[in-house]
């Protein structure tokens, strides 16, 4: 099997080389290059084409955005981020998804050493399941071109829904992960003032991106978004996204009131927040009424939870793979028949208007 071609950018002869380690440690990766700088970087995509290229952001002669957006425009190919743990990186690191990167890594992490065996698995995973995804350069392309008035003109696959049969949907549960934030924000900013149910989103990011992600999403939205925080009181028409690095559940008081637990436990899960824990939570106090929504991602965080909505006779929507960065969540529920409707990204926020 050909080894997948990677080019690493970033302007750290330390970051450069221990990059290039992690990634051919598997033996399945073969960087080809690295540059010291943007405009290098972007010379070098051109010209050498890889597979997969991981870019730094703050880079002399040409910062890693710009450079992102030529890459994104002359010679588009997946690009992870290597992003800081500030605000001002998660800042950063989401206007990078914007433009077009997939995923990110975060710095400080890398080269800890307690830390540095889960990095490496994490990034050589992230590497191997982009590349491996169908005709990803065109979903990405796609992916930036959907708007508001450009849906109507997508092409899509068309599988075989049928409507849904009638239930009254108390809250909306909602899992999402690699290629998250973009995605999002071709959802969330199109649904209606008028939604008159709480929205819950487990997103996989560590701790600040998911605030960045809340503000940035609710500064776009008609509805209110923000990261929940604990003991907060649940309200209708209001979406809370779980902060990174830990859970998101609820729990119903004795006055009948929902509120938000925040908590770093279970600790074992392996991701927090987890999808599985933060819809279990809502099927628990919603039951059937709980519409759950599985979008792009790695693995099958959330199989558990719509499997319990399903027995309990409720609904699950899942986002098509050609829409999808990476087509693992979704496949899951799709591929366990848990999936009444799969959908593309662009038809989403329609079928959530038209249910609540």
């Amino acid at each position: 099997m050909r080894k997948i071609k990677a080019v690493v950018i970033d302007d750290s002869a330390f970051m450069r080389k221990s990059l290039s380690i992690m990634l051919e440690s598997s033996g399945e990766i073969e960087v080809i290059g690295t540059a010291r700088d943007g405009l290098e970087g972007y010379n070098l995509v051109k010209s050498s084409m890889p597979d997969i290229v991981t870019l730094d952001i703050e880079m002399p002669k040409m910062d890693g955005l710009t450079a992102l957006q030529k890459i994104m425009k002359d010679c588009p190919v997946p690009v992870i981020m290597v992003s800081s743990l500030t605000t001002e990186g998660a800042d950063s690191t989401l206007k990078a998804m914007e433009l077009g990167a997939v995923d990110f890594i975060p710095k400080e992490l890398s080269f800890v050493n307690v830390n540095i065996i889960k990095i490496k698995k994490d990034l050589v995973r992230k590497v191997k399941e982009i590349v491996k995804q169908r005709s990803l350069t065109e979903r990405l392309k796609r992916l930036r071109s959907i708007s508001s008035k450009s849906s109507t003109k997508t092409s899509y696959t068309e599988h075989d829904n049928k409507p849904l049969s009638k239930i009254y949907y108390k809250a909306i549960a909602l899992g999402i992960s690699t290629g998250g934030p973009m995605s999002l924000q071709k959802v969330i900013p199109l649904l209606k003032k008028e939604m008159t149910v709480p929205m819950f989103i487990v997103q996989h990011m560590p701790p600040k991106f998911t605030k960045s992600l809340a503000d940035r999403l609710n500064g776009m939205s008609n509805v209110e978004v923000h990261e929940a925080e604990n003991n907060e009181v649940v309200k209708n028409g209001s979406v809370y996204i779980a902060p990174g690095g830990y859970h998101m559940t609820i729990k119903k008081t004795s006055m009948s009131q929902v509120l938000i637990n925040i908590s770093e436990e279970p600790s074992t899960t392996l991701h927090r927040p987890c999808v599985d824990v933060m819809m279990s939570s809502v099927v628990e106090i919603f039951g059937k009424s709980t519409l759950g929504i599985i979008m792009t991602g790695m693995g099958k965080d959330g199989f558990e939870a719509v499997k319990e909505i399903k027995n309990l006779g409720g609904h699950a929507i899942a986002q098509d793979e050609e829409s999808c960065v990476v087509y693992g969540m979704p496949k899951a529920i799709v591929d366990g028949g848990f999936a009444d409707l799969v959908l593309p990204l662009e038809k989403i926020a329609d079928q959530i208007n038209k249910l609540v």
